[in-house]
């Protein structure tokens, strides 16, 4: 029997106007009247269909046996043409049907080759569609609303929205195609047939998810192929049911997007994690597939072992190196140098840098591993105080001030503390930023080492002799000095002695009318910036007092005067008895 005809969409449907009236989309209840608007195919004959020889084959005609006086005829046209010829022979059984509608050849009966063909083919998908079977179909062309496709030499009509399960975009990629179909609706009579392909893609689907569902258990294995992947993992397609890879379950080490580990289209085999039955929900986990490195990574890694690992991420507070897969170990910027000069992580490491580094310590219930990179070197501290002594003057940069004091690094990783009270003799510091700026290269004094607290105490003020132990050293009590008036309080005044040195003159020891004479009130018995002598009538050179007298000069200066006035009065007393005795020795 040869070929089914390729029919073209025009004897198919009938005027191009009433196909491009379909439309594409269409639910259920549409299709009936889809059916009426469809264009018309030529009604079939009530003929019977012949079985037949073929006699002979040329380019116009088929001449055929079917067993009566008269040899039958068929326009060559009906059948498929390979190199311009019926696909046909001579010999070859094929089927037939009577054409009384045509014009009738002079000597011969004229036969259709094509309306038993499509006979059979209607038998057929009603056949199949009584049963609700599966018939493939070739996408020959697009039409308004869907695709044209023959389906057994019928051509039905295949609405865009029965090809995929979701709405697809561009019908190109489905010309030419083999797909397979369920008949929807069928009218003969009228040569109307609409398909779906998405009812047997959503059938093939429940089949293969029911059979999913059957081998699915908790803590089983299964395989899949990745679907798609998203920020928060990738979802694995188990054969009609989907499941949940999240991307913490994806790998024992630190994953920042699926797309590190998995890709789209990738088989994989997975473990059942956690199944809802009722939900269809489905959790996997890849890394469970592997041994959980750290359930002995205190074994693998002991403390102070030294370690070669890459750098995956640098932060703020430090950088991540990965020793294995699975197993990251944080480097705290504390734990980088011996200095505490470093900003930031990133200027001594960059990710992908290969680095070694001592085990600090090991947390395996929080999967923690310190790291650190200063143990490779020798500790500083544990000999500073071999290197150094106290009342040595050292050399450094002022790393950091603090309202307590500035910090002086005089080598890299030892720093040194310049307390405010260390930084001057003279001067009341609140500040050290009024001594000293950070950056600043200064010089200090060792003043105590204390190494295993990782303490140095160091001094400005002990490069400069103290003031303080020079006038206690050239003075005492009674001494007479000079002074000049820096402050005034209630209860007295406070006088500059040398710079940096205070004495105080207690308002006791200011007379009256010195007050008076200088117009001092209450609040300041002495004018600011008056110069006087002062005498010292008090001294403390553990808490550094001073206590100075007015009263005392005064009483001085008048007891003076009192002395001065008797010498003078004894002189005179002398000389006036010198002369009365001579007088009285030239009358003798």
């Amino acid at each position: 029997m040869g070929k089914a005809p390729n029919l073209g969409l025009t004897q198919m449907v009938g005027p191009t106007d009433d196909l491009n009236e379909v439309t594409g989309g269409l639910e259920e209840e549409d299709y009936q009247a889809l059916l009426d608007d469809y264009s018309h195919f030529t009604p079939s004959g009530e003929s019977e269909i012949l079985q037949g020889h073929v006699l002979s084959v040329s380019d116009k005609e088929v001449i055929v046996d079917i067993g009566r006086k008269s040899e039958g005829l068929v326009p060559a046209s009906q059948f498929p043409a390979v190199d311009g010829k019926p696909d046909v022979h001579p010999g070859d059984a094929i089927e037939v049907m009577i054409d009384r509608a045509g014009l009738q050849p002079e000597g011969y009966i004229l036969l259709s080759y094509e309306r038993a063909h499509r006979r059979h083919a209607w038998e057929n998908l009603e056949r199949t569609a009584s049963e609700g079977s599966t018939v493939p179909g070739r996408v020959l062309s697009k039409v308004k609303g869907g695709l044209a496709v023959d389906i057994g030499g019928v051509i039905g009509f295949l609405p865009s929205s029965q090809i995929e399960v979701r709405p697809v975009h561009g019908l190109d990629q489905y010309l030419g195609q083999e797909l397979p179909v369920r008949i929807l609706k069928l009218n003969r009579r009228r040569n109307n047939a609409v398909v779906s392909r998405r009812v047997v893609i959503e059938e093939e689907a429940a089949a293969k998810k029911l059979h999913a569902l059957e081998h699915i258990e908790e803590g089983g294995v299964v395989s899949g192929v990745i679907k798609n992947l998203t920020e928060y993992g990738a979802f694995v397609d188990l054969g009609g049911i989907d499941g949940l890879l999240h991307v913490s379950d994806l790998s024992y080490g630190n994953v920042t997007h699926p797309s590190a580990v998995v890709q789209v289209g990738e088989e994989v085999t997975v473990k059942v994690l956690k199944f809802d039955r009722e939900k269809e929900r489905i959790s996997l986990g890849l890394k469970q597939m592997h041994p959980d490195p750290w359930e002995r990574i205190d074994q693998h890694y002991p403390v102070q072992t030294h370690v070669v690992g890459r750098v995956v991420s640098v932060t703020d507070y430090g950088a991540f190196v990965e020793l294995e897969p699975g197993v990251e170990g944080l480097i705290h910027i504390s734990e980088m140098t011996w200095s505490r000069r470093m900003k930031h992580p990133g200027k001594l490491v960059k990710v992908g840098d290969q680095v070694e580094a001592v085990v600090l310590e090991v947390k395996p219930r929080e999967r923690r591993i310190s790291l650190g990179i200063k143990q490779l070197e020798a500790d500083p501290w544990t000999t500073v105080a071999d290197r150094y002594s106290v009342g040595s003057v050292v050399e450094g940069r002022v790393r950091k001030l603090a309202d307590f004091g500035a910090f002086i690094e005089i080598e890299e990783g030892v720093d040194g503390l310049v307390h405010i009270s260390d930084m001057s003799w003279t001067v009341r510091v609140k500040h050290p930023s009024e001594v000293v700026k950070k950056g600043q290269i200064v010089q200090a004094v060792i003043l105590n080492i204390d190494a295993p607290n990782r303490r140095l105490s160091l001094g400005v003020k002990q490069l400069q002799p103290d003031a303080w132990e020079t006038f206690f050293r050239t003075h005492q009590v009674g001494d007479v000095v000079h002074g000049r008036v820096c402050r005034a309080a209630q209860f007295g005044a406070f006088v500059e002695l040398l710079p940096g040195v205070e004495g105080l003159c207690h308002k006791s020891e200011i007379p009256a009318e010195t007050r008076k004479r200088n117009g001092a009130s209450e609040d300041s018995p002495l004018g600011l910036g008056e110069e006087l002598d002062f005498k010292v009538i008090k001294m403390n050179e553990a808490q550094k007092r001073i206590g100075l007298s007015l009263r005392a000069m005064a009483e001085e200066e008048e007891r003076v005067r009192l002395d001065d006035y008797k010498r003078q009065a004894a002189i005179a007393t002398s000389t006036m008895g010198d002369v009365i005795k001579h007088h009285s020795q030239g009358e003798d």
